[in-house]
């Protein structure tokens, strides 16, 4: 498959998210550095009917960062039942990244980018590598995994895309259990690298051609295998931990902060 019809982004979303983001720069007075596609579409599986979830970083002019009290850091934009924008200022991005946030990693991974400021974008991904815990990004899969397990397929009749919400963290896990660094946003790129028996993932593989192919509420049958999978791997990364690791210099956040706000200032 190839990468378009892994992640499909029509030309006219595209076009309009831009014409959406450049309004929202000139009613907020920001700027946006990074906006990207998140959920299933930028991790391949999206099915015909999949919003279109736009996540982004901004930076405001430097008087909003001159305040007693600190003001609201996210915008979000509800569009409509199909697209809506949501996007963090950069103190607040800054200070997810030096926690490791998993969802931030992901949004800095994204296939599917609507917009980049070069620089910024380099700048954040270095920080995201250098203050990357894998202690903390696996504790999030973990937790995620099995949180959805629990909450979505305990049932005769499943929905599909919940299968996904549990194997694509558990894989996250075993990805990190094998030292191969941050996990990627990519679904199919984990599953290479990390799901090696062939019958599981001809089981994968065709759950992903039933999501690709059905609506998001589809339900079905419970699929007896890809349980055993994912209680096997449950079980196998309880009995494991993860390294800590990244850096902590908060120096190199705040300089990069005020670089940005410099940079963009009107």
């Amino acid at each position: 498959m190839n990468r378009d019809e892994r992640h499909p982004l029509p030309t006219a979303m595209r076009e309009r998210v831009w014409d959406e983001l450049k309004r929202l720069e000139q009613e907020q007075s920001v700027t946006v550095l990074y906006a990207c596609e998140s959920g299933s579409r930028a991790w391949g599986f999206a099915s015909p009917d999949s919003d279109y979830d736009v996540r982004f970083v901004y930076v405001h002019q430097p008087d909003w960062y001159l305040r007693v009290e600190e003001p609201r850091d996210v915008l979000e934009r509800p569009l409509t039942d199909e697209l809506d924008l949501s996007g963090w200022e950069l103190r607040k991005t800054l200070r997810l990244l030096r926690k490791s946030n998993p969802t931030l990693l992901e949004w800095l991974d994204s296939p599917l980018v609507y917009r980049s400021e070069s620089a910024a974008t380099e700048g954040l991904r270095q920080l995201a590598q250098d203050f990357y815990s894998p202690a903390a990004a696996r504790a999030h899969y973990l937790s995620m995994a099995k949180k959805n397990f629990r909450g979505y397929l305990q049932g005769e009749e499943v929905r599909y895309k919940k299968y996904l919400y549990v194997l694509r963290p558990l894989l996250a896990v075993r990805w990190i259990d094998l030292g191969l660094g941050m996990p990627p946003m990519v679904f199919e790129t984990l599953m290479e690298a990390t799901l090696d028996d062939a019958a599981q993932r001809a089981e994968v593989e065709e759950l992903l051609v039933l999501k690709r192919q059905a609506v998001e509420a589809k339900y079905g049958p419970a699929r007896p295998a890809l349980h055993r999978l994912i209680e096997q791997e449950l079980q196998r990364a309880e009995t494991l931990g993860a390294l800590r690791g990244g850096c902590r210099d908060t120096e190199r956040l705040d300089s990069f902060l005020r670089e940005q706000v410099r940079k963009y200032a009107r």
